[in-house]
């Protein structure tokens, strides 16, 4: 492979990392940067962000990842990216937003969920009739309130308005592809998971029969490409923006779910990875179709075409990490009157507040002297749709301290994701080794967890917060020709370090297991009782 860089943009939920690589023997991370923006969460169970925050933090990020790396911008070769996934980004005919873009966690649109599917002689909470139809041309059916076409219904019913100059739906990183280049477009995986995509050999494209049978009006659909296909060049007001080449070119990349895994090197068929950063999830490479309504578990197109990526999500993962570290941590590891690194005051033995929080739960015992935790602080997906589930601490005692529920955070997350591992077993064969990635892969305590629960051998690679960035550069690597194809990734991208579990915990973790899994029935109408 001869030496080309190319600038990868990780769009994720609560913030934009950006990274130059040099496409070499690995993918080499010459320099990275990140930069936050708002998650504004509304009492109607609305979440949103603004398009304009994202472009900022981009810009932000592309001047000190040039600076940090002094890169020529004439030998940056191509211009990808990985972001979260089934945002709504309603744009007039100029590429302009007409309202702020609908996360992914948004749950609003329950009544237009109703209406459009869940009426009527139901299957899982479904159409029976809308579903058989849905499962048959897209492969999936739009089960969650948070699915995208209820949020374009939320809008079209509740922004008679803004909806009426709509020119084009596009998630979250067609955006900014549409504001790098001008160009409308969305690559397969982000169409699939619209859930309005015909999967069918032959048909590859949006449905009209499904647009119709949920109210799509189907002229809002943009063109699809390839993740690897090159969406347009980079326009001259957006070089200027970024401090690029103008002509760069700028390709499809993929979203967080397809390109994680792409980045973690879990590329071969039958490969499991788990990604925990702001949500987290499994997911299994599969070849074919599978579904699994009752559980909401699907098997989603893939950057690699003909591959698919049977996938479980949890809405908060490491988004729990930061709640436990924002509202118990600080005052009892003696840093709360100010929040600041803990390298400010510990003369740098710890890295972050996160390292010193790893440092103290680490000698708390497995399974937390009994308590578990809930991670559902902003409902639940998989492998239970509950948008009123709630996170809880359960089986607190006069003994129990901070530490203790520190660590049952982490166990309650890994508790989650076997739960995931067991239910994709039930139609497909998970891998034994996996490989870990996202920024909970940072800590080697969490990686010991997690081996500890699942029974999984847990493999880590070198910077795997940044595992979406890389996935992104291998699309641009195959896009231009430096790569023969995405599966050749794990040639690329090598294993750092592996966990093997401690079966003298399994009991422990079993137990404890056995009573995560039952507390979402017991509290379901408690739930419901609070929060609906």
């Amino acid at each position: 492979m001869n030496k080309q860089y190319v600038i990868s943009y990780d769009i994720g939920t609560t913030g934009v990392k950006t990274c130059i690589f040099n496409l070499g023997q690995n993918v080499e991370l010459l320099a990275g940067a990140s930069q936050g923006y708002n998650l504004f969460v509304l009492p109607d169970g609305g979440a949103e962000q603004d398009p304009d925050e994202w472009w900022d933090a981009i810009c932000a990020t592309t001047a000190k990842v040039l600076t940090e790396s002094q890169i020529n911008t004439c030998d940056i070769s191509g211009i990808s990216f990985c972001s979260q996934m089934q945002g709504l980004v309603l744009v007039d005919r100029d590429g302009l937003p007409v309202r702020r873009a609908m996360s992914y966690m948004d749950q609003r649109a329950r009544e237009q969920m109703k209406k459009g599917i869940a009426h009527g002689l139901k299957v899982a909470g479904a159409n029976v009739f809308k579903l058989l139809r849905s499962l048959q041309i897209t492969g999936a059916a739009a089960l969650s309130v948070k699915d995208p076409v209820w949020k374009y219904k939320w809008v079209e019913e509740n922004e008679p308005e803004k909806f009426s100059r709509v020119h084009k739906w596009l998630d979250v990183k067609e955006y900014i592809i549409c504001r790098m280049t001008g160009e409308f477009c969305m690559t397969q995986d982000s169409a699939f998971a619209t859930l309005l995509y015909d999967i069918r050999k032959g048909k590859q494209g949006f449905s009209k029969d499904i647009c119709k049978m949920l109210g799509v009006n189907y002229s809002h659909l943009p063109k699809v490409i390839k993740s690897t296909d090159k969406a347009g060049a980079l326009s001259e007001e957006a070089a200027a923006q970024l401090g690029l080449k103008a002509g760069t070119a700028v390709f499809g990349g993929g979203g967080d779910a397809s390109l994680i895994g792409v980045g973690a090197g879990s590329v071969g068929l039958g490969e499991t990875h788990i990604y925990s950063g702001t949500s987290g999830w499994v997911s299994t490479v599969v070849d074919k179709s599978i579904v699994d309504a009752a559980t909401m578990v699907a098997a989603i197109i893939g950057a690699d075409e003909g591959k698919f990526n049977y996938f479980a999500e949890l809405e908060t993962a490491g988004k729990c990490l930061e709640w436990v570290k924002d509202h118990l941590a600080l005052d009892e590891i003696n840093i709360y009157l100010e929040k600041k690194e803990i390298t400010d005051s510990y003369e740098g033995k710890y890295t972050s507040l996160y390292d010193y929080m790893m440092s103290v739960i680490a000698s708390v015992p497995a399974g937390s002297g009994g308590v578990i935790f809930t991670p559902w602080l902003h409902g639940n997906r998989c492998p239970f749709e509950d948008p009123c589930a709630r996170g809880m601490f359960f089986n607190m005692g006069l003994e129990t301290g901070k530490s203790e529920l520190i660590r049952a955070v982490l166990e309650g997350v890994c508790y989650h994701l076997r739960w995931f591992i067991e239910t994709q077993e039930k139609k497909i064969k998970t891998s034994d080794v996996v490989r870990f990635v996202g920024g909970g892969a940072l800590s080697e305590l969490t990686c010991q967890i997690l081996a500890d629960c699942t029974g999984k051998t847990i493999e880590t690679i070198d910077n795997p917060q940044n595992a979406g960035a890389m996935g992104a550069a291998v699309v641009a690597a195959v896009g231009l020709g430096i790569c023969p194809s995405i599966s050749e990734a794990k040639k690329l991208i090598p294993v750092k370090k592996a966990f093997a579990p401690n079966k003298d915990l399994k009991a422990v973790y079993d137990k404890n297991y056995a009573v995560y899994k039952n507390l979402y029935n017991s509290n379901k109408k408690n739930f419901a009782a609070l929060n609906e």
